[in-house]
């Protein structure tokens, strides 16, 4: 069994967290390849140790004042240290870090440094070897990503490593320039990792037990999802959830390894089980809920359009010129709606509409502002009859007008548009119905 274990911001932000984190892997032998990130927050007050090191950079670019801020920075690990009784000195690292900042060194290596520090840190605590992320992630030039060098690179250096520290978030260009994964950086490298050493499980650890049925902050104590599918999550991620970054994703999701949502505060608690298939019965018919505001809608109108070819397409591009995506497309025999984000629609409202009608020529275009449309998500629904039906019901119960309904060629998800105003009430009404009374 081999695991590759990465940590969370939250789960590194002080000493008394480092020390959790050594228990966890204490505990479990198989947990040999350690990807940390930054320190996070200590608490709601506290301020993040790579924004404290944008702060400092730009400061000290600009030729500004910025030892407070690196003071402070150096504070931070320098509790840590403390805090284990780890024999280790960083000054060696901030004289070099002071250096390159003084150098310009860009952005991304500011980033960068909060991630390289931890590790540095977490190597020595755990008596791992450390391997510098720069060596082994790497950009192009224009700072594209390169998965195959990358992969060829990390497959090499850890092929004869039993353990092992890998910071997460950044890696190098050709000309040994840092550069940073845009979103979910860390997840994204425990990813790399994991596919690199072919593991058993990639365990993902935060400051939550997994993934929940609905957003706790509409649904209060939501239930947890034990299991679910690549193919859910990105559903419920498209929708507003709260979720991995689909490029934390697809590495793992390419060699077929699991990942473990996990709890660094409980670790006891099984959290949620990501998987690319699974033949265990979920606990509810829908496996979550989750949706977005601020949507409008294009009704438009016009006799015989069945039968005319070419007519989605032209109105279609009429918003590929506007540079307009759409989010769903809804349609009967003589009507034609298309749901799109409101705020980016505006801006080029009467440029589109003149378009339409340039383009198609329709007998009305009818515009409705101010909607939501919510997922509700699961492989469940497949086995389940009348969902849809419970699904009017509960909204109907609750008072709410179903504006659209769109379910999907694999009976896994059905979404609806609502307006904003029943937004909150809807996902209630929703949750109710399949996971609270579970009719």
């Amino acid at each position: 069994m081999k695991k590759v274990v990465k940590f969370g911001g939250s789960s590194l932000a002080s000493a008394r967290q480092f020390k959790k984190v050594k228990a966890i892997i204490d505990a479990d032998k198989t947990r040999g390849y350690v990807v940390p990130s930054a320190p996070g927050k200590r608490d709601g007050k506290d301020t993040k140790v790579t924004d404290l090191l944008y702060q400092c950079y730009e400061a000290c670019a600009a030729g500004q004042s910025y030892k407070r801020i690196l003071d402070q920075i150096k504070k931070r690990f320098d509790d840590i240290i403390n805090g284990l009784d780890l024999d280790l000195n960083l000054d060696f690292e901030f004289d070099t870090i002071e250096e390159n900042f003084k150098n310009k060194a860009g952005r991304a290596y500011a980033a960068s440094r909060g991630e390289y520090l931890n590790g540095i840190i977490m190597s020595h605590y755990l008596g791992f070897p450390f391997v510098d992320a720069a060596d082994v992630v790497f950009f192009d030039e224009n700072g594209v990503f390169l998965p195959e060098k990358t992969n060829d690179e990390l497959e090499a250096r850890l092929a004869s490593m039993k353990q092992a520290v890998i910071p997460g978030f950044y890696g190098s260009k050709p000309d040994g320039s840092i550069a940073t994964f845009s979103r979910g950086g860390s997840d994204v490298t425990g990813s790399l990792v994991a596919r690199a050493l072919h593991a058993d499980l990639y365990e993902n650890w935060t400051d939550v037990s997994g993934f929940l049925v609905a957003d706790p902050r509409i649904v209060e104590d939501p239930a947890p999802i034990e299991t679910i599918t690549y193919r859910e999550l990105r559903e419920l991620s498209y929708m507003g959830a709260n979720v991995l970054h689909e490029d934390a994703i697809f590495p793992v999701r390419k060699e077929g390894i699991p990942i473990n949502i996990k709890n660094t505060n409980r670790p006891s608690d099984p959290g949620t089980m990501i998987v690319e298939s699974t033949s265990k019965k979920p606990s509810y018919t829908i496996t979550g809920v989750a949706g977005k505001k601020g949507f409008c809608s294009i009704v438009i109108d016009k006799a015989m359009m069945n039968s005319e070819i070419g007519f989605g397409r032209k109105v279609l591009e009429v918003l590929e010129k506007n540079n307009i995506s759409f989010e769903h497309l809804p349609s009967g025999i003589d009507t034609m709606t298309v749901y799109v984000h409101q705020s980016e629609f505006q801006e080029r409202e009467q440029a589109i509409i003149s378009g339409i009608h340039r383009a198609v020529h329709p007998d009305s275009i009818d515009l409705e502002s101010d909607l939501a449309l919510i997922a509700i998500v699961g492989r469940g629904m497949r086995s389940n009859l009348g969902v849809a039906a419970r699904i009017f019901a509960a909204l109907s119960h609750a008072r709410i007008n179903v504006k659209m309904i769109d379910q999907g060629s694999r009976e896994m998800n059905v979404i609806i548009g609502i307006r904003d105003e029943d937004f909150e009430n809807a996902i209630r009404a929703i949750y109710d119905v399949f996971v609270k009374t579970a009719l």
